[in-house]
């Protein structure tokens, strides 16, 4: 008797929910009705499962799949990716043409059929069109206008009634920000929508499945058919038919929408927003068309990436301009008390701020609309220590800092930077509250249960409810921010500078008495640092000599160790080399241990490693261990890449506002068991990930392994601080 589990999409009750974050999406149990999937041994090709309304007979239970579409799965399985889909095209099933693509799913190979919508290939006709809706969306030049025209090619790919551009902000709400809509459907132009309609686990589908379709919100799941085992537990996260979680449906009801679909707008790896599509009748979109809106929704993310680097070059331009003039006052052998009081204006103007004020022990600068004298100080105190990694920046200080609300019509807004003097200087520039009429899609609270333990059920309205939002003010945009790092930066360098000046005309004659103390001070730091290094000299000679004596896994081992043992020696050495001991840049801390490595390494590997470093501040601790990671992932690639031998491999760091990502990524044989392995080195890679409160994923290269190391740039309690 064949296992079948039945779970109706129709009763949201079904579930018993107290999180939509709880909810296992990724395994239904069961897919949409309007196609066929069939679940394979991808050794034997037996088919061991079924779903769909197609040809769902017990006799497809056992039979082969070349006998059904006329593919084996030896000629499928080399093929597919690691995630995601190969498209396998049109095959035979039944009695019928069918569009067929296929996936993993753990052990099992899955075959997806779908109806062809017309029987023609996509082909050039197509894909003229899609470089004439490409070139519509290339001649426009703001976000909003790119969202706008957007929402009209989408529209015209797809059909659909209403298609919306959705941008997801911080907080993981969204807005609105283009719309087209081709008969009397409501409209949600520049609505937002609470965190909550997206749950986590559907936002991390979105980057991994870009399009998806419901094309009957009244359909009746199919659940999955197996002979000898449950496949109801089937991880269905590359599938196109998944079933939807009830609560969806049930929302999409409530909006009064018979279809959707959705296409993801994935930017640098992460969901900048969604094309959401509703439709009033039942709407299929085929295989040709998905594919189309897969390839437009990458174009579309290139684009937006695009204009959002010009704008933000445009602006650095104008505020690099402005730095100069504003600099220019700091000359000659004014102090910066003078200039601050003299240029308090132009500082202000600079970040486009309703007010500036600067604190250093005693001393409090203000200019323009302020908090109080006694106000100021407390956001000095709260800011002094976070603001000398990076600026503080926040345009809702008070949900941060709940005292601010007292004050929240002068300084909703905060960019602050500590200049690191003997006694900390901090400049503050202060935005006034703006209110703001916030339009959402629904009241967002109305249908949050409150109760703990309660079940949730999906908004019911969806009419334009508007809110007013207190204590924010504009937005800082990354420019302004990097303005206000860059203006400390280059006071800090006049100030020691200035000072320099001073003490050669004060302490002429004691000159020589200081360059001793300073002398005897480097000769005692190179001595405790040679003798540190002497030390862990040691230990490393002592590993190479039990190395040499050792063999098989046990020599493996001890140069891991003597590698490890490098990264926290190198660590160490820039201690003693950077201006700062707590914070150090961590691409030329990789730069030079990549180099470091390559020497005790095969020289063939020199000339196949290519770095590509972005400067990220961070602390030492961080490092050591960000260092230790990359020595592991490295070794991996030396090992089991290319068989031993040197192939070529990247060393990837990147910075996406407070995380930095690592990655590196070889194109050798592809993934293995030493991605996932057991052993000491795996062990420890968990460990350091975990420290770093990081993730750690592995992504097929096509080909080769492309390990991405997430993590904050600052670990959360430093964050909290």
């Amino acid at each position: 008797m064949p296992f079948i589990r039945r779970r109706s999409v129709n009763d949201p009750k079904a579930f018993d929910l107290t999180s939509c974050d709880l909810e296992p999406i990724h395994i239904p149990g069961s897919i949409q009705p309007y196609g066929v999937m069939l679940v394979a041994d991808p050794r034997s090709g037996e088919i061991v499962g079924y779903a769909g309304t197609g040809n769902t007979s017990d006799a497809l239970l056992g039979r082969n799949l070349a006998d059904l579409i006329g593919h084996s799965a030896e000629s499928i399985v080399p093929l597919l990716p690691r995630t995601g889909l190969h498209v396998i095209g049109e095959v035979g099933f039944g009695e019928k043409l069918q569009d067929a693509v296929a996936y993993r799913s753990g052990e099992h190979l899955v075959v997806e059929l779908t109806d062809r919508a017309d029987g023609t290939q996509l082909g050039i006709a197509s894909l003229a069109l899609l470089d004439t809706l490409e070139a519509r969306l290339e001649r426009t030049v703001t976000i909003e206008a790119l969202s706008t025209e957007a929402a009209r090619v989408f529209q015209q790919l797809t059909g659909y009634s209403r298609v919306m551009l959705y941008r997801f902000l911080d907080g993981d709400a969204g807005v609105v920000l283009g719309e087209s809509i081709s008969d009397q459907s409501p409209s949600f132009m520049h609505h937002h929508f609470p965190a909550s309609d997206i749950p986590r686990q559907a936002r991390a589908l979105y980057v991994r499945n870009k399009v998806r379709v419901i094309a009957d919100v009244g359909y009746e799941p199919a659940p999955i058919v197996s002979a000898s085992s449950d496949l109801t537990s089937i991880d269905l996260s590359d599938s196109t038919l998944r079933s939807v979680s009830p609560i969806h449906i049930q929302y999409l009801k409530n909006m009064g929408v018979a279809a959707s679909a959705s296409m993801s707008i994935v930017k640098d790896g992460m969901l900048w927003g969604l094309i959401a599509c509703h439709h009033h009748e039942v709407r299929p979109l085929s295989l040709n068309t998905r594919i189309a809106c897969q390839s437009m929704a990458a174009s579309l993310a290139r684009m937006v990436k695009s204009r959002e680097e010009n704008e933000l070059y445009r602006e650095r331009v104008k505020l690099r301009a402005q730095e100069d003039s504003i600099l220019s006052h700091l000359g000659g052998d004014h102090s910066l008390t003078d200039f601050f009081a003299r240029s308090g204006e132009d500082l202000a103007k600079l970040l486009d701020a309703d007010g500036f004020a600067a604190v250093q022990g005693g001393d409090l600068f203000r200019y323009g609309h302020c908090p109080d004298p006694a106000d100021i100080r407390a956001i000095a105190d709260y800011v002094r220590v976070p603001a000398l990694l990076k600026p503080v920046a926040t345009r809702e200080l008070s949900a941060e800092f709940p005292i601010a609300t007292d004050f929240r019509d002068s300084a909703s807004g905060l960019v602050a930077v500590t200049m690191s003097t003997e006694v900390p200087t901090i400049l503050m520039w202060f935005r006034v509250e703006q209110l703001q009429v916030v339009k959402w899609a629904g009241n967002p609270h109305k249908d949050v249960p409150h109760e703990p333990g309660a079940t949730l059920t999906p908004r019911a309205s969806f009419e334009e409810w508007s809110e007013n939002v207190r204590g924010r003010s504009r937005e800082w945009s990354l420019a302004e921010t990097e303005s206000a790092a860059r203006v400390v930066k280059l006071l800090l360098e006049a100030r020691n500078n200035g000072r320099i000046r001073q003490l050669n005309r004060e302490l002429t004659t004691t000159l020589r008495e200081n360059e001793q103390l300073i002398a005897q001070k480097d000769f005692l730091l190179r001595e405790v640092n040679h003798r540190v290094q002497n030390s862990l000299s040691l230990v490393a000679a002592f590993l190479r000599m039990q190395g040499r004596a050792a063999g098989g896994d046990t020599k493996d081992a001890l140069e891991q160790a003597q590698h490890r043992l490098m990264a926290v020696s190198l660590a160490h050495r820039r201690l003693y080399q950077d201006d700062s001991v707590e914070i150090i840049d961590l691409s030329r801390y990789l730069e030079e241990l990549a180099t470091e490595l390559l020497d005790a390494m095969d020289t063939g590997w020199r000339h196949n490693l290519h770095l590509d470093l972005a400067p990220i501040l961070i602390s030492t601790d961080r490092a050591v261990s960000v260092g230790l990671v990359v020595n592991e992932l490295l070794t991996n690639i030396t090992k089991y890449a290319y068989g031993g031998v040197p192939g070529p491999a990247v060393i990837k760091l990147e910075q996406h506002r407070t995380m930095l990502r690592l990655i590196i990524a070889d194109s050798g044989r592809g993934m293995g068991t030493e991605v996932t392995g057991t052993g000491f080195g795996s062990k420890m890679l968990s460990v350091l990930v975990r420290q770093l409160q990081g993730t750690l994923d592995y992504e097929d290269n096509l080909p080769g392994t492309r390990a991405v190391m997430t993590a904050p740039i600052k670990a959360q309690s430093e964050s909290a601080n």
